[in-house]
Order: C-alpha cells, then sequence, then structure tokens
C-alpha cells in the first residue's frame, strides 16, 4: 500500500500480511533443533511462578525462602560496603571458579557441618541448579543412566532430560532410598552390562519427600560407591534448616573423615546459599574429585565465564559484617513455626484417606491423597481457588507421583498456609465424597500417632507408588 506521495506504507503492509501459526512456525525451525530438545521439560516450579506472582493467589508451590526475614537497612548498607570498597571489582569480570573471598566463607560453612574441604576443591556456581547443570554437562552423554531417589527434587529431572539421561528411581520409606533396592538395582544393570554414571540423592530433608537418610544406609551408600567405583551426587540445600532431632553427617563427611584435607573419591558435592542467604543472589557451589572439578570448571567457562562478581561481593562482604549463624537461628525459628502450622492445618482440612511426611527440616511436605485423585487436574481446580502446590508427577520421569503433591511452608505466612490448605482440602473433601458415594466405599480409620524409633530420622509416612493402596495418614511414624 503507498500513501499518497507514493510511498510504501508500513503499517499498511503488516495489516495485510496474515499472521503465522504456532504450528507453522514449529514446522519451520523444527529441523533445525538438536535432538535433545527434544527431551527438555519445563520445570514445573518455574512454569507456576508466573502464576503464583499474582498477589491474589496463595502459593505452596515454589521452595520459596522467605526473604522479607533479611533486613532491608542490612542490605543497603552492604551494597554500599561493596561500592564504597570494591565498586570497580565489583562490576569486572572474576575467575571462573569463583572469587577467593567467597570461597572461604563456602569454606567455613562446611567446615561447620563437618566437612573439611580446601578452597581450591571446590567451584562457586550461579546457583545450586547449576551446579547439577555443569555435573550433568561433565558426565552424561546421550543414554547414560543417572540413579535418584523416587520422589526426587523436581528440578533435577528437566536437567537431566536435557542430557538425555536415563533416570532410574530408587523407591523410599522413612529412612530415605532404600539401598538395598539401589544395590538390587545395581546388580541388575551390571548383568546387562550396564553402570550408572551417578547417583543423586538429596539425603537432608529430601525435596520433595521431606525424609531424611538414615546414618546406617548413610554409611552403606558411602560404602557401596567406594566397593563399585561409583559416583553420588550429594545435594545439600537445607541440612543447616533443621527443627527438630539431631544433626546427621553428610555423605562427604562420611567419605572424609573430620580433621583429613584429602579428598573424597566418589562424593561430588553441591551447596547454594539460596536457602541460608537469598536465592536472589544466585551463588552456589560444587566440590568434586580433583580431575572431576577440572572438567566442570571447563564447563562453566562455556556457560557463563564466570558467576557475577557484584553478588560474590555481597556474600564475602555479608560474611564479614555479620554473624551468618544468627540469621540462620532466625530462619529457622520462623520456618518451624510454619512447619507446625501446615501439620495442623492438614489434620484439620485433609480427609482420612490422606498421609502426609512430617518433615525434621527442609522446607517440603509430601501429601499422597487416594489412588483416584490426580494432582494435576487437582491442581487446575485449586488454581481457580486461588491457591497452588507441585504434583506429584514433577518429581518422577515414569509417570508415578500422579496422587500426590508437594507443599512449601517456608514462604507463606501461618494464616495463609492455613487459608491455602482449607481451599486444597475443600476440593479434595468433595472429591473423596463422590467416590464415597458412587463407590459405597467407608471412612478409615482416624489416624493415630505413632513415636518414631530414632530421633534423628525424619519422621515419615511411607511414600505410595502407582498402583499401591495408600495407608493411614500418620503425623509420625
Amino acid at each position: 500500500m503507498r500513501d499518497r506521495h507514493g510511498a510504501v506504507s508500513v503499517e499498511g503492509d503488516k495489516r495485510r500480511r496474515p499472521a503465522r501459526s504456532t504450528a507453522h512456525e514449529l514446522e519451520r525451525y523444527g529441523a533445525l533443533f538438536a535432538q535433545r530438545t527434544g527431551r527438555m521439560r519445563s520445570s514445573a516450579m518455574r512454569d507456576l511462578l508466573v502464576i503464583t506472582e499474582r498477589p491474589e493467589v496463595i502459593s505452596l508451590a515454589g521452595g520459596l525462602p522467605d526473604t522479607t526475614l533479611f533486613e532491608p537497612e542490612l542490605l543497603r548498607s552492604l551494597l554500599e560496603d561493596v561500592a564504597s570498597t570494591s565498586a570497580a571489582q565489583a562490576l569486572q569480570y572474576g575467575p571462573t571458579d569463583g572469587l577467593q573471598a567467597v570461597k572461604d566463607c563456602i569454606v567455613e560453612l562446611m567446615a561447620a557441618e563437618g566437612m573439611p574441604v580446601a578452597a581450591d576443591e571446590l567451584i562457586v556456581t550461579t546457583g545450586g541448579q547449576q551446579a547439577i547443570d555443569l555435573v550433568c554437562k561433565t558426565l552424561l552423554d546421550p543414554g547414560d543412566i543417572v540413579v535418584a531417589e523416587g520422589p526426587t527434587y523436581p528440578g533435577a529431572v528437566p536437567a537431566f532430560c536435557s542430557y538425555e539421561a536415563e533416570l532410574i528411581q530408587i523407591e523410599m520409606d522413612a529412612d530415605g532410598m532404600q539401598i538395598d533396592l539401589l544395590e538390587r538395582t545395581l546388580d541388575a544393570l551390571a548383568a546387562d552390562g550396564r553402570r550408572p554414571k551417578f547417583i543423586y540423592t538429596i539425603p537432608t530433608f529430601q525435596n520433595p519427600a521431606g525424609v531424611s537418610m538414615s546414618l546406617p544406609r548413610r554409611r552403606r551408600l558411602v560404602d557401596l560407591a567406594r566397593e563399585r567405583e561409583l559416583l553420588v551426587l550429594e545435594d545439600n540445600p537445607y541440612s543447616m534448616l533443621r527443627y527438630e532431632g539431631v544433626d546427621l553427617p553428610t555423605l562427604r563427611s562420611l567419605e572424609v573423615p573430620r580433621g583429613s584435607r584429602d579428598g573424597g573419591d566418589f562424593v561430588i558435592y553441591t551447596g547454594t546459599m539460596s536457602k541460608i542467604l537469598s536465592p536472589g543472589i544466585r551463588v552456589g557451589w560444587v566440590v568434586a574429585p580433583r580431575p572431576v572439578l577440572a572438567k566442570i570448571n571447563l564447563g562453566k567457562q562455556s556457560a557463563d565465564l564466570c558467576s557475577s562478581s557484584l553478588t560474590q561481593y555481597f556474600v564475602a562482604a555479608y560474611f564479614a559484617n555479620g554473624d551468618w549463624r544468627d540469621y540462620i537461628n532466625l530462619v529457622r525459628d520462623r520456618y518451624r513455626q510454619r512447619r507446625d502450622a501446615m501439620l495442623d492445618a492438614l489434620a484439620t482440612y485433609l480427609p482420612a484417606e490422606a498421609s502426609w511426611t512430617h518433615p525434621g527440616g527442609g522446607l517440603f511436605i509430601w501429601v499422597t491423597l487416594p489412588e483416584y485423585i490426580d494432582t494435576t487436574d487437582l491442581l487446575a481446580r485449586a488454581l481457580r481457588e486461588n491457591v497452588a502446590f507441585v504434583p506429584g508427577e514433577a518429581a518422577f520421569d515414569d509417570g508415578r507421583g500422579h496422587s500426590s503433591m508437594r507443599l512449601n511452608f517456608s514462604s507463606s505466612t501461618e494464616e495463609r498456609i492455613r487459608e491455602g490448605v482449607l481451599r486444597i482440602g475443600k476440593i479434595i473433601n468433595e472429591q473423596v465424597a463422590l467416590y464415597r458415594s458412587l463407590t459405597g466405599a467407608g471412612i478409615p480409620d482416624r489416624p493415630h500417632e505413632v513415636a518414631a524409633d530414632d530421633a534423628s530420622m525424619a519422621p515419615v509416612v511411607s511414600l505410595p507408588q502407582r498402583g499401591q493402596r495408600p495407608r493411614k495418614r500418620s503425623r509420625e511414624l
């Protein structure tokens, strides 16, 4: 189209141009995509963040720490300190493996948990998620096997899929991953001439189940790794968030005795500042055997050159100017209250057919509903009531977990937690009532409390798999 001066009208030309369909766009670019994109999966938590940003939505979904607990005045003073003393360096590129000052902070944190480590045994990463991704990038070829707990961290499943790994998940119980089942699985793989590249585990306050691996199983897993020369990826974001019971040693501390400076041979360890300081600073780390660490460093160079110098200087200033232990104690007290509020709300508003874990720490409670309730469908209804959670299928790679869900208690007030569970419970009770009406099923006995045998273990109900009959719920087992 031309205007009255004979010039082409761009706006008119755009109006006549037909809009391309999504299908057309996929067809146009489909042949260009790498094969691995076919295995990529979206993160359930990231998808929900768009919805849960709305203030009217009560989010029990993401593993969000409560950043309102960090004093704004402290944030301002720390940033002013960085600006006045290290502005040029904080705005500059840094070493790929991280600033020495931040490495020293991480060494201090790990020492507090009984893990002696040298600064040159670790790499600073852009959050804990990048640490997992870099391990996958370093170790996995298409078709390689990763063994993990079932359920496992929903953010790890997309990472494994992105590198075209085959994920095999080992069932859990009150004491964490069942190591006898792991051994049988490894034997079966060995009989077929196959071995996993690594075993992925969150042994302390596991995400999403909230359980902790018992000490005997931790020892056996470390021995198993040594006997079979298998790498174990220990993901440990939550161990400092303990609300009851006694501390359990990390897998790395069992592999590397206290006081030793000899690096471990088979445990790769990842940590993060996200849960004990702030997720927004995106600072995590990975500790690995030196040959593995060298390859991880190369992978990070090609990924982002280096983690943010600005946030690393902020972390160094925080550790230099404040007592990080005081902040963690504050966070623990607040989260303990919210965990208790959620447990009370679950006991009040969920039907007798439901069961859930009683975590001794961390951020999550795993709820299992009757087999006939699909939590992905339940989420759609819950979102209409302005409440969100993570469906259980996101924690598996094989369709299991469809009747379970992960609830987070750290990011909401006690009042919003109770209201959120009330809304979810209303929908669940409607479905249970309909099922009882159609089938004539009776109401199960009300739950009873059973004392945990070992106070050091996170009490938990069993984690039913597809096809199993759910057990009675229990506040403790």
